[in-house]
């Protein structure tokens, strides 16, 4: 499972003494914690540890965008290698060709013509592709597809 990986690393990191990945396993384990707490279970499965992980990355992804904004290189330097853990944790995502095929599929299987069908294909393609995309690059493709 990804939280015994995760746990795993955790251990490696503190024998190795690796500052930067043990602070940013350390914060993801606290934010695995909280999930798990919020959501009242005992153990998380992967698609939960996903779920934070991306969580995790988009706000990572954010702050990044905001340091450089605010000419912070420093900060920009430890967002951009805490982001790269967390990656290392995700499944691969899939290439724009993949993601191409599947929402045609899937404007094909709910039958979309409009721009009103984007939520319905949404769904379908977010189904199918299970944490693998990003959901503001599916949204593009659905909207050029269905324009």
């Amino acid at each position: 499972m990804l939280t015994d990986r995760i746990d795993a690393d955790f251990k490696e990191a503190m024998r190795a003494k690796d500052a930067a990945r043990l602070s940013t396993l350390r914060m993801l384990r606290a934010a695995l914690e909280y999930y798990k707490l919020e959501k009242k279970q005992e153990k998380l499965t992967d698609a939960d540890v996903t779920a934070v992980l991306k969580k995790q990355v988009k706000q990572r992804q954010d702050s990044i965008a905001g340091f450089q904004k605010g000419g912070r290189a420093d900060l920009v330097a430890k967002e951009q290698a805490e982001l790269a853990v967390l990656k290392g944790y995700l499944p691969e995502e899939l290439s724009p060709a993949q993601l191409d095929a599947i929402v045609a599929a899937a404007i094909a299987e709910v039958g979309a013509t409009t721009k009103a069908d984007m939520g319905k294909v949404m769904k379908a393609v977010q189904a199918k592709t299970a944490g693998r995309a990003d959901n503001r690059a599916i949204s593009q493709i659905v909207a050029a597809k269905l324009a």
